[in-house]
């Protein structure tokens, strides 16, 4: 499968093929005139990526954990026990936005002085 073929079968633009052939996400074999080949099963890889992205793990993280992303059959409780992680860290997220959104309202209430980036503000 070619490049225009995997981005069409993928939803991923070429450059976003190339730039995870680049990482090393994703491996093409090279045709005599030099086109990229891609196996038919890289689309499945693909999506398992975006799936991946989507559920808030980083390249980085993806490119760590990638043996147990080649084989989830196999590493299933590896991959729970990197979900559970993720939504710890999505836990601890949401505690320090919602700290920060109650010092912002704080700085904004209606008994602030004129300026409400003042460091001498009661807490």
């Amino acid at each position: 499968m070619q490049i225009g073929e995997m981005a069409d079968a993928t939803g991923l633009s070429r450059d976003t093929l190339r730039f995870y052939e680049k990482r090393g996400l994703l491996r093409a074999r090279r045709s005599a005139n030099g086109y990229r080949d891609y196996p038919p099963e890289a689309v499945d890889w693909l999506r398992y990526i975006r799936l991946a992205q989507s559920l808030g793990f980083t390249l980085v993280e993806i490119e760590a954990d990638l043996p147990l992303l080649a084989n989830p059959d196999a590493s299933g409780e590896q991959l729970r026990a990197a979900l559970a992680r993720k939504l710890d860290d999505i836990d601890r997220r949401i505690e320090g936005l919602q700290a920060l959104r109650g010092d912002l309202a704080r700085r904004l209430g209606p008994d602030m002085a004129a300026c409400p980036l003042r460091t001498s503000l009661a807490a």
